[in-house]
């Protein structure tokens, strides 16, 4: 295979990597495994740009992306535009899809795995036409992320202690909001504190993200009105890992999640793969099963999914 693989250098682990290094050691490993594959290193501020420009052409069979969440959101959203296959070097703070895909968290041992791996179909949401890999939330995250945002950290220690601050913020002052749904046809009217719809269901990790993404669904959950404790209590069911013990929570799956926020009078957010986003007063949310190809390790190809072909 002909493969391109664009790093951003200012993506978490790799902003203290020798990138020089890595580039040498992803490029042998690659040539090994009988691929050809060339390296860009971009900064942060240019890599939605690297990434399209990537995913556009031609001459190539599948594209590499390293970085944080943000990153490779980004990159599945226009490898799953072009229809070109995806690699991911998870090099950022959670590396959910990563995690999903079962792909090693250390970025040497990944490109190393990557380079060995198969080629898979995974399922891909969309938020309103965006795409996403993790997850659309709004309500609790939202606000979290937004606390989080107004504060300065230059490490993943520090973005571990933001998120914290951020967690206990949002305790003190949940929020508390109407939405209408519609799930595959099911409807309801609810006031909620939260809202997640995620690329297949939640598995039982304390992160919240799925076992797989070939189940071809959307997980959808609702957190009822919370308090202060009420809040305390979910985070502590979601920290052990118990989330579908949470009495306030209600979790449903289905394929197509509509959403309309009837009191809408100002300016709100929502998340999606952890970026802080504007939402308006009705978003539609889509599974779109098995439509982005991505590189996954043969071990994880033959405990989770059937491979499509070899890399």
């Amino acid at each position: 295979m002909r493969i391109q693989a664009i790093f951003n250098k200012d993506g978490g682990t790799f902003r203290t990597t020798d990138m020089e290094a890595y580039v040498r050691h992803a490029e042998t490993v690659f040539a090994a495994a009988g691929h050809h594959l060339d390296c860009d290193v971009v900064e942060g501020a240019d890599i939605e740009m690297a990434l399209r420009r990537c995913a556009g052409r031609t001459d190539l069979d599948a594209m590499l992306a390293g970085g944080g969440d943000g990153t490779i959101s980004a990159a599945a959203g226009f490898a799953w535009e072009s229809g070109i296959c995806l690699g991911v070097v998870p090099a950022g703070t959670m590396n959910l899809f990563a995690r999903s895909l079962r792909i090693p968290l250390n970025i040497w041992q990944a490109v190393d795995a990557l380079a060995d791996g198969t080629v898979t179909d995974a399922d891909i949401g969309s938020a309103n036409g965006r795409a996403f890999v993790h997850q659309f939330s709004a309500g609790l995250h939202a606000r979290m992320v937004r606390l989080r945002n107004a504060m300065t950290y230059r490490s993943r220690p520090g973005k571990i202690i933001a998120n914290v601050r951020a967690a206990i913020g949002v305790m003190l002052d949940p929020p508390q909001f109407e939405v209408e749904f519609d799930v595959d046809g099911l409807r309801e009217h609810r006031t909620v504190s939260a809202i997640n719809v995620s690329n297949n269901r939640f598995g039982n990790d304390s992160l919240l993200y799925a076992d797989a993404v070939t189940g071809g669904h959307l997980g959808f959950y609702v957190a009822q009105p919370l308090t202060t404790s009420g809040v305390a209590r979910l985070a502590y069911d979601i920290l052990r890992g118990r989330l579908r013990e949470n009495t306030a929570v209600t979790e449903m799956t289905g394929s197509a999640v509509d959403l309309h926020f009837p009191r809408i009078d100002r300016a709100v957010n929502c998340v999606i793969d952890g970026e802080l986003l504007p939402m308006g007063r009705d978003v539609s949310l889509r599974l779109h099963a098995g439509e982005l190809k991505v590189i996954v390790p043969r071990v994880a190809a033959q405990s989770t999914i059937k491979p499509q072909a070899a890399a």
